[in-house]
């Protein structure tokens, strides 16, 4: 448990840099965000599993290819495409807050597994953790920071943020349940599949936007240089140490923990994005935020405290 934990924390410290791309490159559509990175995931990944691809390939069983699609477009590309889109409107310190609350969907897609204890032991952290949530998003429509946007954006932008969180939460279930089920892939091999469909997927969309869509490409594609090569050196940066360390860092963190518990580690992702989001902004957080933040680190920390303590007896196998 406690070297799951650990490698819940490292990813999130990584994926928590995640939230500032899209307000880095504030130029760029959500879509072209979310294409330009999991291509870029794609074309690391390939060079990184070239040399063991193909006895990768053939450990593939029935009906797995159709899982890495199902995994890459969920917890990929759909989910980025949402983030981006709450980020520019709604701000990287609301939609980081939003998405943490990731955990209870987590925590409850996970009940009933032998590892979990009861949900009802689970109630008041899952409780503190949505209150974290609550301030949030009052502070999202209430706080004087968040008035430069439109109330409409900003509703926009919220509902981007949870429909992001429901995205990733379902993949993660199903992420996790995957790696506890088999043997044949590694935490790595796992995260290098995933990143070479995703990749696939990706070029597929980029032609898509191209041939069907190009207002989406065109006013950017008419910019000078420079905003472009900020945007693949970004996308690398993602690819190498988001997308690939960070999956690898998660599958091992998911392989250790339940999964009622993996998913509290997600608000690791969620403090580390608030705080470069605040670094960023080069401000305070609102009482607001640091209301949340004391709720949501005790929700979580209570979780833990709950798995520590055995629920039931578990027959030995």
């Amino acid at each position: 448990m406690r070297q799951g934990i650990l490698f819940g924390l490292l990813s999130g410290a990584i994926w928590g840099v995640v939230f500032m791309v899209p307000a880095l490159l504030p130029q760029f559509p959500p879509m072209l965000l979310s294409v330009g990175r999991y291509l870029m995931y794609g074309v690391v990944s390939l060079l990184l599993a070239a040399p063991w691809l193909m006895p990768m390939l053939r450990n593939l069983q029935r009906g797995e290819g159709w899982l890495l699609v199902e995994l890459a477009v969920t917890g990929n590309l759909l989910y980025f495409v949402l983030l981006s889109a709450a980020v520019q409107w709604t701000g990287v310190a609301a939609t980081s807050l939003i998405i943490g609350a990731t955990p209870v969907v987590i925590t409850l897609l996970g009940r009933g597994a032998v590892d979990a204890p009861p949900l009802r032991r689970l109630a008041w952290p899952l409780l503190l953790v949505l209150a974290g949530v609550a301030c949030i998003n009052v502070d999202t429509l209430l706080s004087a920071h968040a008035q430069t946007r439109p109330l409409s954006e900003r509703l926009i932008g919220t509902a981007c943020a949870l429909a992001a969180m429901v995205s990733w939460a379902w993949y993660a279930a199903r992420n996790a349940r995957f790696l506890k089920s088999q043997t044949r892939f590694d935490s790595n091999q796992w995260s290098l599949l995933g990143g070479i469909v995703t990749g696939v997927l990706a070029a597929l969309c980029w032609l898509g936007l191209w041939r069907l869509w190009p207002s989406v490409i065109e006013p950017v594609a008419a910019s000078t240089p420079t905003p472009w090569m900020k945007f693949w050196l970004f996308n690398l940066f993602l690819a190498v140490a988001c997308s690939w360390i960070g999956n690898a860092l998660w599958n091992a963190a998911t392989r250790r923990l339940p999964l009622t518990l993996g998913g509290q580690m997600l608000v690791f992702e969620t403090l580390f994005a608030m705080l470069y989001g605040f670094l960023w902004a080069q401000r305070w957080p609102t009482v607001w935020e640091c209301a949340a933040l004391v709720l949501l680190v005790g929700g979580v920390t209570w979780a833990a405290r709950c798995h520590a303590v055995p629920s039931r007896a578990v027959p030995a196998h």
